[in-house]
C-alpha cells in the first residue's frame, strides 16, 4: 500500500494486488493516510496453499482484469460518507440493559459490560486534567480518525479507568500515533497484542500491581488500562474482525506490566524505558525520575518455572532456554520481515533479579550472557526464517547473508548446519524487565513481532494542562483561556 500512496502521489496510477480477506484492511490503510479508494486486485485463495500452477490459473482468470481496470478507471473517487455519530451525539438511550445491547450490536465493547459513556460522565472524567476535550494528538493511520482527548476519555470510562490515570493514556496514545511504534499492523494475521509497560516512581501510587499476579486481572490499575488499550483500538482505529482486525488467533488483552521500580532502585538496575546500554534504541535516555509507558506487540509467551540456582551462571542457561523455545517464525525480525528488529523480552522475578545483583551483575552483565546461551542450531534458524514460514526470499543460508554483511559475523563462525547461532544480533535487542511475585523463582519469556509494533516509550507527563480554551459545548472566550 505504501509504494502505492507514493506512486499515486507522484501522479502514477496504481493497483495494489492483495490476498482474498484483506481487501478492507488495505482500503482502510489508504484512507488513514489520505488516499481513499485504492485500487486494489484481489487474488483468490491463500497464497501459500496453492501450487504455482493453480495459483498462475487463478491469478490469469481472476486478477488481472482487476488490474487492467484499476490502472485505466476514473482515478480515486470521493471519500466515503461517515455515518457514525458524532463527539456528542447520544447514540443510544434506554436502559443500562438497552445500552449495553446496543453497544455489542455495533461491536463498540470488547464483549465485557462497560460503564456507559454518558456525557456526563466524560465531562467528569475531563473536568480536572485542564486538557481542552478536542485537542488531537494525531490521526489513527488505519481508520483516519482523531485521536482526541474526548475519544481518549469516552473509551476510558468504558474501561472503568480513573480520571487520575489520563496521563497514562495519553502517553499510550501518543505511542499509538508515533510513526516508529506502526499502529496500523495492529491487526495483522499473526495476532500479536499490545503489552504496555509502565515504570517509574509513581506506578504504585497510581494503583499499579508489580508484585503477585504482576499479569493477571485484578489490580484495577492494570487491568482497566489494559483494556482501554484495547477499546480504543477498537473503536477509534477499527480493530474489529468487521474492519481492520484480521488475526487468526489473537490473544486476550494484555494487562499492564508494572516493572517494580523500588527493587530496581535498590539493586542499582535501570528501568525498562531509561535501557541506556543500546543507544540506538527508540526508549534510550529516558530519565530515571520520569514516569514512563512503553508498549510492544507481543506475539506469544512462556513461563519459565522454578528457576533453580544460587548463581547468575547456574540460573542463565535455563532462562536463555526459555528465550529460545519463543523464538520461531519471529527470527524473519532479525533477518527478512526485518532487519535487526527481533526483540524479545525477559520478564524475571524479584529473587532472580537480586540473584544477579548479589553477583555484581549489571542488567547488561545479563544480556551478554543471555545472548550466550539463548542460540539454536543454523539449520533450525534458517528453516524458521524461509522453508517453513516462506517470509523471506530465496530461503538463503546464514552465512550467504553474513557475507553480504546483512548479519554480524557471529551467525557464521562456522559452515556447519548445526552450530549454535544467536537469537538476536546483539545482546541489547534482549530485553529484561522485573515484577512478580518477591518470594518465587520464576519468570516469563515473550516474543515481540518487530517493526509491526515496535518498542516505543514515552514519558507520562503528570502536570496539568493549560490548553482549555474551549468548553465541551465548543463555545471560547477570555474567560476560559
Amino acid at each position: 500500500m505504501r509504494a502505492a500512496m507514493a506512486a499515486e502521489a507522484a501522479g502514477i496510477p496504481s493497483v495494489s494486488i492483495v490476498c482474498e480477506g484483506f481487501s478492507g484492511q488495505a482500503l482502510a490503510t489508504g484512507r488513514g493516510h489520505g488516499y481513499d479508494e485504492l485500487p486494489l486486485a484481489v487474488t483468490v485463495g491463500h497464497v501459500d496453499a496453492q501450487n504455482a500452477e493453480a495459483m498462475a490459473a487463478n491469478f490469469l482468470s481472476h486478477t488481472v482484469d482487476q488490474i487492467v481496470d484499476g490502472l485505466t478507471a476514473d482515478r480515486l473517487g470521493e471519500a466515503a460518507g461517515n455515518d457514525e455519530p458524532a463527539a456528542l451525539d447520544v447514540a443510544v438511550s434506554g436502559t443500562i440493559d438497552e445500552i449495553l445491547d446496543h453497544f455489542i450490536e455495533q461491536g463498540w465493547t470488547d464483549g465485557h459490560p462497560i460503564m456507559p459513556p454518558t456525557r456526563e460522565r466524560v465531562e467528569a472524567f475531563l473536568v480536572d486534567s485542564g486538557h481542552d476535550p478536542w485537542k488531537s494528538l494525531g490521526t489513527a493511520t488505519s481508520s483516519g480518525r482523531d485521536l482526541t482527548i474526548w475519544s481518549i476519555a469516552v473509551n476510558a470510562v468504558m474501561a472503568g479507568c480513573r480520571p487520575h490515570h489520563l496521563p497514562v493514556l495519553i502517553a499510550i496514545t501518543e505511542i499509538l500515533a508515533d510513526p516508529a511504534y506502526g499502529a496500523e499492523h495492529s491487526g495483522n494475521t499473526t495476532g500479536a497484542d499490545a503489552l504496555i509497560i509502565i515504570s517509574g516512581p509513581n506506578a504504585a501510587p497510581l494503583g499499579f500491581n508489580s508484585g503477585v499476579g504482576a499479569m493477571r486481572e485484578g489490580a484495577h490499575a492494570n487491568t482497566s488500562v489494559g483494556r482501554w488499550l484495547r477499546l480504543y483500538q477498537r473503536n477509534v482505529f477499527g480493530f474489529t474482525a468487521d474492519e481492520l482486525d484480521k488475526a487468526t488467533f489473537g490473544n486476550a488483552t494484555r494487562v499492564v506490566l508494572a516493572e517494580d521500580t523500588d527493587l530496581l532502585a535498590e539493586i542499582g538496575w535501570p528501568t525498562l524505558a531509561a535501557n541506556p546500554d543500546d543507544p540506538d534504541d527508540a526508549a534510550a535516555g529516558e530519565s530515571e525520575a520520569n514516569d514512563t509507558v512503553t508498549m510492544a506487540r507481543m506475539n506469544s509467551g512462556t513461563i519459565i518455572g522454578s528457576v533453580f540456582g544460587s548463581t547468575p551462571e547456574e540460573i542463565v542457561p535455563y532462562l536463555a532456554n526459555g528465550l529460545t523455545r519463543i523464538a520461531a517464525w519471529d527470527l524473519t525480525h532479525v533477518y527478512g520481515l526485518g532487519h535487526d528488529q527481533f526483540q524479545p523480552l525477559l520478564v524475571i522475578s524479584p529473587i532472580l533479579a537480586r540473584t544477579f545483583a548479589a553477583a555484581g551483575w549489571s542488567k547488561a552483565d545479563a544480556q551478554r550472557a543471555l545472548f550466550e546461551h539463548a542460540r539454536i542450531p543454523a539449520i533450525t534458524f534458517e528453516r524458521m526464517i524461509g522453508e517453513w514460514s516462506n517470509l523471506t526470499a530465496g530461503r538463503r543460508h546464514l552465512t550467504d547473508l553474513v557475507a553480504e554483511g546483512l548479519l554480524p559475523a557471529v551467525f557464521a563462525e562456522s559452515t556447519d548446519p548445526d552450530r549454535l547461532v544467536p537469537i538476536v544480533t546483539r545482546p541489547e535487542r534482549l530485553l529484561i524487565a522485573v515484577a512478580g511475585d518477591p518470594n518465587r523463582t520464576n519468570a516469563y519469556a515473550l516474543s515481540n513481532d518487530g517493526p509491526h509494533g515496535w518498542w516505543t516509550t514515552k514519558v507520562i507527563d503528570h502536570t496539568p494542562a493549560s490548553d482549555l480554551v474551549c468548553n465541551i459545548n465548543g463555545a471560547c472566550g477570555p474567560e476560559l483561556s
